[in-house]
């Protein structure tokens, strides 16, 4: 871990989407986290004290756009209106979990691109950098006119993986062809081949009533599959991916998403699937009616942490998609 520098006006603040991976990253960084009040009044409209001094202050906010979105959302932007009315020097936004990042165009007539709307808040309220994690579309950092650090979470996977021992016949499966992309990088970090599920079900919305996919690209027979998908909302597609990697004659099948949502019935549907692991990250917090026994969570607090230090200290981190 980079130490960092000349912290005095350095603060860190955590709202409420995940104070416990706040926590790990302020230990990590060596900061302590600053306090600030967050409350609402009675028809839910939120409100927020800064309870220390931040005038010409670098502050970093720690806050997912997760359930409850909207909520998590305002008390961002909220946070960031109070810190820029309190004479802060730098404002950024720490964004493990990109709320909004599945609607990044326009898939049909008359929808929004919502994404790009997030976007547009946040530059309004003034930000000067946003980190974050896995974007479920690369090109959302081109919505910014202001720096964006997108991290990866494909070190800590590969890491996982490589300690698991699953032998040397491992395949990458992307769940659908718009995740190609993101299967070759993975497999290119544990020299593993790809394969592509033939799934033609609409991407954005998990729905109950899909099929499991006819055809995989790609030879899956007697080998370990892992799944890589950036997102499990409600389970569904990991379920189905994993049903048709059994029936084109795969051995074992472990699934690996960064960001787990996990709405609806996603613990049942994923606990009773054909999964031997289903391995996601901290970006959301999980509580514990949302942890079943095939869970698998790894920290991105180091991570995190480290891109902090990076930029505070003018250190590039480029290094932190190379990790090993």
């Amino acid at each position: 871990m980079t130490q960092i520098k000349n912290a005095d006006n350095v603060r860190l603040f955590s709202l409420n989407s995940n104070p416990q991976l706040a926590n790990q990253i302020a230990k990590r960084v060596g900061i302590p986290l600053s306090q600030a009040s967050i409350s609402h009044f009675a028809d839910g409209e939120i409100k927020i004290t800064i309870d220390e001094s931040v005038r010409g202050c670098e502050v970093y906010v720690i806050q997912s756009v997760s359930d409850p979105v909207n909520t998590n959302l305002m008390e961002l932007l909220i946070m960031v209106d109070a810190l820029r009315r309190a004479s802060a020097a730098k404002i950024n936004v720490v964004m493990p979990y990109y709320g909004y990042a599945r609607q990044d165009r326009k898939a049909r007539s008359r929808e929004p691109i919502t994404a790009k709307l997030i976007a547009n808040l946040l530059e309004m309220d003034q930000i000067n950098r946003l980190i974050t994690i896995d974007l479920h579309a690369p090109q959302v950092q081109g919505f910014f006119d202001i720096p964006v650090d997108h991290l990866q979470a494909t070190s800590l996977f590969t890491k996982y993986i490589e300690e698991q021992d699953l032998g040397d016949d491992i395949v990458v499966v992307a769940p659908d062809h718009a995740g190609v992309n993101l299967a070759r990088k993975f497999a290119e970090r544990i020299k593993a081949s790809i394969a592509i599920i033939d799934n033609r079900n609409d991407e954005v919305r998990e729905r109950i009533d899909q099929e499991v996919p006819e055809y995989v690209i790609g030879d899956v027979k007697g080998k370990t599959a892992i799944i890589v998908d950036d997102i499990v909302d409600t389970g569904i597609r990991m379920k189905l991916s994993a049903e048709t990697l059994k029936k084109f004659g795969a051995d074992k099948i472990y699934g690996i998403a960064t960001h787990p949502v996990l709405s609806a019935d996603a613990v049942n549907t994923l606990e009773n699937s054909a999964l031997e692991k289903m391995i996601v990250t901290d970006t959301i917090h999980l509580p514990e009616e949302k942890k079943f026994s095939k869970l698998v969570q790894l920290s991105v607090d180091d991570l995190l942490g480290e891109a902090i230090v990076r930029v505070h200290n003018n250190q590039s981190i480029d290094t932190l998609f190379n990790r090993k």
